[in-house]
């Protein structure tokens, strides 16, 4: 048996880069003040639900939208397709995300604190609630999941290895959400394999 950390890991149907297990994250916005909202040349990933959805919440969030925000909302809607053909986020001025606002010095989700508030139902696209975790289907309909290392995140890895709270940890409600309660299992059962047999 090797004690070496195998180059990818499946749980069901889904291929993980060893990093999401191995790597400390945890979001630090004292430190980021939310940058992965504004940074960046195009919006989010969503699908035709999550668009749907988006749009059925605009009442909830409409009145704290900034005024380029809902002039953008108005020209293009919600979301839109980027430069390589996937349905993103409408963003303002070539940064913020529509559904983005500032208070604080920080940037928040105006449709996460809609959820929260019990305003809407929907809480915001999978791909950012996953993120630094980035999904992708391959063509034979393999999902693949990767860690996105970006500066901006730099804070997040500290404060997670002070915390020793593994990525897959700190993600495990979006990856519920995504994937389900079982398929999270098997992730945990996994991680608790290699850190058995010392290969973590």
């Amino acid at each position: 048996m090797t004690n070496e950390l195998p180059p990818i890991i499946q749980v069901g149907d889904v291929l993980l880069s060893p990093d999401i297990i191995t790597e400390c994250f945890c979001c630090d916005l004292d430190a980021c003040h939310g940058a992965c909202c504004v940074e960046g040349d195009a919006g989010a990933p969503v699908t035709l639900d999550e668009i749907a959805a988006m749009e059925e919440s605009l009442d909830a969030v409409w009145g704290g939208l900034s005024a380029g925000a809902q002039a953008v909302i108005d020209r293009q809607g919600v979301a839109c397709t980027d430069a390589e053909g996937e349905l993103v986020t409408s963003i303002v001025a070539g940064r913020d995300c529509v559904f983005t606002f500032h208070e604080g010095g920080c940037c928040y989700c105006a449709l996460e604190r809609a959820c929260r508030a019990g305003r809407t139902a929907f809480a915001k696209p999978i791909s950012c609630a996953l993120y630094p975790i980035r999904e992708k289907t391959f063509s034979n309909g393999t999902v693949g999941l990767n860690y996105h290392r970006w500066e901006v995140c730099r804070p997040a890895v500290a404060k997670g290895r002070s915390l020793g709270l593994p990525l897959y940890r700190f993600l495990e409600g979006p990856l519920v959400r995504r994937f389900g309660r079982e398929w999270y299992a098997g992730l945990v059962a996994v991680a608790d394999e290699l850190r058995r047999t010392g290969r973590l």
